[in-house]
């Protein structure tokens, strides 16, 4: 493991954060001796964030918790081109009013993260839409060659399966490079940080920065985040892991947490939670049913950050109350329905429509063929069945689950 000099590397490095460096001896040394103020970029392609952008946030609070600065840039400006790493399609074109709804929505989880100020929220579009475009060319365009952009994994994987890549997308990593001018002529901004498909983005900007300002700026990025098994972390059955709440309930955050593979556990505390790392090493130690404890703290910790210790708590107490005390729980989430609906007889398929746990009854049927639906805690079988007054628990609700992780009641009303 690598020694630092400086507080905030050696912690990203102790904690696993580090993937690569751009000049980790000249960015130590200025972080040693001085205040920096690095970013992370973020396009606001919708309402939430997901839990691939949160180590990205976690390194921004970590630098802010050893005396820098953070900035939160949002992309208003890039969010109307969309990053084509990754993506075999263009992304959908969004309306500048989405966007700017989606930045809103999205700041409500920086708050709990970052303290504003001194920590800054920027938006792309302040500059980017004010850019004419004969003058960006001649600027900013002639230190880039389509010999080295034809490179970088972000082209030359769509254009390797065959996938159009469209000229405004080509122009993404140009505009991204740009940002990171624009936040160190502002705030004298020297470091970005991304994941590790970012690198070759994050290097242009240092490039660039290098050529039209002779400035000294640095890249760091973060390792893919993989489970054990070496899938990409952060889905479920039922799609992304969302940090908004009103896209994943506090309880459902808890449970994916919860629900992590044994061989994650560590890494995931290390990541995602503030406890000291010898508190993790005795987590660590754990083994066999005993492992299930370090689950339960990384749960409830990880959702403490995000959205309070109270909520936290309330999660970890209804999936005690839920899975070890056999009772039902009164903060899980409650759907109302009518009660002649019940009295006269509701199918399951519908019942799991409406409680939101499933899109569709072709996703039900699915799901049953499966065994992936439960009523009361009893695996459903038959898609006809009917879900009536017989159906009612002692509290006067039906318990419907999908899978192990997400659970509504319906309450007839």
């Amino acid at each position: 493991m690598s020694t630092y000099k400086s507080e905030f590397l050696q912690v990203l490095a102790d904690r696993g954060f580090i993937h690569q460096v751009s000049d980790a001896a000249g960015l130590d040394a200025r972080a040693a001796t001085g205040t920096i103020t690095a970013y992370v970029g973020l396009d606001a392609t919708a309402p939430s964030l997901h839990i691939g952008n949160l180590i990205t946030i976690m390194m921004l609070r970590w630098l802010q918790k050893t005396g820098h600065r953070p900035i939160a840039l949002m992309g208003g400006g890039t969010s109307k081109i969309g990053d084509p790493s990754g993506k075999d399609a263009s992304r959908a074109m969004l309306a500048n009013e989405q966007i700017d709804r989606n930045i809103a929505s999205i700041r409500t989880v920086f708050d709990r993260f970052l303290d504003f100020p001194p920590a800054i929220m920027a938006n792309n579009a302040e500059w980017l839409d004010r850019l004419t475009y004969i003058p960006f060319l001649r600027e900013v365009g002639r230190h880039f060659t389509i010999n080295r952009m034809l490179t970088f994994d972000s082209v030359k994987l769509r254009l390797d399966r065959e996938q159009p890549l469209t000229f405004l997308e080509f122009n993404y990593m140009i505009l991204q490079a740009y940002d990171f001018v624009e936040l160190y002529k502002r705030h004298g901004c020297i470091l970005q940080m991304g994941g590790s498909d970012q690198w070759g983005n994050i290097i242009n900007g240092v490039e660039l920065g290098r050529r039209m300002l002779d400035a000294e700026l640095f890249a760091l990025t973060t390792p893919l985040l993989l489970t054990a098994a070496g899938t990409k972390m952060g889905k479920t059955e039922t799609g992304s892991v969302w940090l908004n709440a009103d896209m994943m309930s506090p309880y459902d955050y808890w449970q994916f947490w919860r629900n992590s593979d044994d061989a994650d556990v560590v890494k995931l505390l290390k990541l995602f939670t503030e406890l000291p790392l010898a508190e993790i090493d005795r987590l660590a130690a754990l083994r066999n049913q005993e492992i299930n404890e370090a689950k339960k703290v990384l749960a409830t910790e990880a959702t403490a950050l995000l959205h309070g210790r109270a909520a936290a708590e309330a999660a970890a107490q209804t999936a005690r109350t839920t899975f070890e005390e056999g009772a039902l729980a009164e903060t899980l989430p409650t759907i109302e329905i009518p009660a002649t609906d019940v009295e006269r007889g509701i199918g399951v398929l519908t019942a799991f429509v409406r409680a939101g746990l499933v899109a569709s009854t072709s996703e039900a049927r699915r799901q049953i063929k499966e065994g992936g639906l439960r009523v009361n805690d009893e695996r459903v079988s038959d898609e006809k069945m009917t879900l009536n007054n017989k159906a009612l628990t002692p509290p006067g609700v039906i318990k419907l689950s999908l899978g192990r992780k997400r659970h509504v009641l319906l309450r007839p009303v």
